[in-house]
């Protein structure tokens, strides 16, 4: 059996139920990781008795605390799990078992998500570090993250500072050559992740000799070094994120990674591996969230009845169970974009971008509506959700806000749209394979070039369902926007309109990547004709938005109007869906 064979039979597999129902959300209790190998099993589930060992009290009052991690550092450096899951093959040395594996990666962040995001941050961060590195030609700084990852290190991701935010074009981190192939770097670093820990410090600076894009520079910095003052942690949080200032910090050629304009392209290369941990992070989040309300809520008795009973409180329920299917559904799907990316085949830049962007708003929106449901219980200090709510606002804020990433979506809609290519089937990819093609990504120039498969035949295979019918035609109306209700000059420099159009653009492919990976594992129709139902509310809603725009013309109110739909309910698909989202009442509790 092929290996993309046997990870499409064990994704079946993977799927575990529960009184013939599908169970979609994370529950530790019950996850076997079957999709993975033995061994990746093995390290998944020892993240999961970790934070079952540490217990919720442990857990939600070192948040409170803002207590550093010492037994979460700990447990990365014994089980060296961040070696097995992010050293690519080329610097594994002779252990065969780590590699670079974004489907591995991606569950770890939902665990760590389930139990606290905050615990995730010290992984997200260096994988931004990582990344630059790997991409370099500097083999002494490979082996030095190797061995780093060995030890159980953290890895830093030196860009921003506060005057400047991550405009690299304004940085003050200059480097002024030390007459023997090295520099001396002064300036400071702001907001940067595990700067005080970090024996490895990826940081970006300008030198003094030189000017435009030539001068820019990435060298590794130690947080250790005499010359390397640690300013603060600039949050309150059991994170990290540190200010530091280098003052005359000795910088050698081996040191050195990436210099001119391969600086500014790895930089955003990067970004395009770190962000796309973030989806998986607020899915996480947000299923512990779940659990915690529908427990509360189906035990809680109002004027004689459980407050599941309610009818509102049962939309809420059932709006944000569907949100979670089409959440996991889509990066799910979006692993497979990722790791069969090449330099040619770049279309996961922008499924990427719409993992980072939608999916994690998607969250944020389920986290609001269950804190209607949950109430006063989400504040308590013993409860996960009190922990969530000061960091779920971050994950659609972080590797780009959720505007960048808009805006970077919206320069693949003309070929998404008008000109489909044919290219091969994307396989399921589950395998320990060495996702190393993320570290040889072109420059970011040629985005507008990149081709997609026709986004219809994903859809084909579902149109029979009554919302996807009708969602398909709203698209089918949108794919003609441009020719009916035409921008004018001024709105194709007014950022507010094009995001308003990107609203309505994303939902396509969004919705073409859940219905790929519901084909693939073999979702309900009941499931995905709900998560269209939501879509089809959610493209009359962006089209209402698009025709109160100050800016709108009458061409675009007039067909902002004619594309809402009703969606279809169906009153027995709506009560299978509830008994569906009921059945998790009591599925889990964190062990206290």
């Amino acid at each position: 059996m092929t290996s993309v064979a046997f990870s499409s039979k064990v994704m079946a597999l993977a799927i575990t139920s529960k009184g013939g129902l599908t169970m979609a959300l994370f529950n530790p209790s019950t996850e076997t990781f079957e999709e993975f190998d033995p061994a990746t099993r093995a390290r998944l589930r020892s993240v999961v008795d970790f934070f079952e060992k540490k217990g919720k009290q442990a857990l939600t009052s070192d948040a409170f605390r803002a207590e550093w991690y010492d037994d979460w550092m700990r447990f990365l450096a014994e089980s060296r799990i961040i070696a097995y899951m992010a050293t690519p093959r080329a610097s594994s040395g002779a252990d065969p078992e780590k590699r670079w594996d974004t489907a591995f990666i991606s569950r770890f962040n939902e665990i760590t998500g389930f139990y606290g995001s905050q615990y995730w941050y010290a992984w997200g961060v260096s994988t931004l570090g990582l990344a630059t590195i790997w991409q370099s030609a500097n083999g002494k700084a490979h082996l030095r993250a190797a061995e780093e990852l060995d030890r159980g290190g953290i890895i830093g991701f030196g860009l921003s500072e506060k005057d400047h935010g991550a405009d690299i074009y304004a940085t003050d981190m200059l480097l002024t050559p030390d007459g023997a192939g090295g520099f001396t770097a002064t300036g400071s670093k702001y907001y940067i992740g595990n700067g005080n820990v970090a024996r490895i410090v990826p940081t970006i600076g300008r030198r003094t000799d030189l000017e435009g894009p030539d001068a820019y520079v990435w060298f590794i910095a130690d947080s250790q070094h005499p010359n390397y003052r640690l300013v603060k942690n600039v949050i309150h949080g059991q994170n990290f994120v540190s200010a530091y200032d280098l003052v005359d910090y000795p910088v050698s050629a081996d040191d050195v990674l990436h210099v001119g304009r391969k600086a500014f392209d790895s930089a955003l290369a990067a970004v395009n591996c770190g962000k796309f941990n973030i989806g998986m992070v607020a899915l996480g989040i947000v299923e512990h969230c779940f659990y915690e309300t529908i427990n509360h809520a189906s035990a809680k008795i109002l004027f004689g009845h459980p407050v599941t009973d309610f009818g509102q409180v049962r939309q809420i329920l059932s709006d944000s169970y569907v949100r979670m299917n089409g959440m996991r559904l889509y990066h799910e799907r979006a692993i497979d974009y990722m790791r069969c990316s090449t330099p040619e085949d770049r279309r996961f830049v922008m499924f990427n971008s719409i993992g980072k962007m939608k999916v994690t708003r998607e969250a944020e929106r389920v986290f609001r509506e269950l804190s209607d449901v949950i109430s006063a219980k989400g504040f308590e200090k013993d409860s996960y959700f009190a922990t969530a709510r000061g960091t779920i606002d971050s994950m659609p804020r972080l590797e780009g806000t959720a505007h960048v990433n808009m805006a970077l979506t919206l320069k693949f809609m003309p070929n998404f749209l008008f000109d489909p290519a044919q290219l091969p089937p994307v396989p399921v990819r589950r395998d320990p394979g060495d996702d190393e093609s993320l570290f040889r990504q072109p420059g970011a120039a040629g985005l507008g070039k990149v081709r997609f498969a026709d986004w219809r035949s994903a859809y084909a295979n579902f149109r029979h369902l009554p919302n996807v019918a009708l969602f398909i035609e709203q698209a089918e109306r949108f794919t003609r926007f441009p020719v009916e209700a035409p921008p004018t000059p001024a709105q194709l420099e007014d950022l507010d309109y094009q995001l308003a159009v990107g609203e309505l653009f994303t939902l396509l492919p969004y919705g073409q990547l859940i219905l790929e990976q519901a084909a693939i594992v073999g979702t309900s129709e009941d499931i995905v004709d709900s998560i269209f139902e939501v879509f089809v509310r959610d493209f009359s809603a962006y089209a209402l938005g698009l025709f109160s725009k100050a800016s709108s013309t009458s061409a675009q109110q007039d067909w902002a109007l004619n594309v809402l739909r009703k969606p279809v309910v169906d009153e027995q698909r709506t009560a299978r869906l509830h008994d569906e989202v009921m059945s998790y009442a009591g599925a889990f509790e964190m062990s206290p």
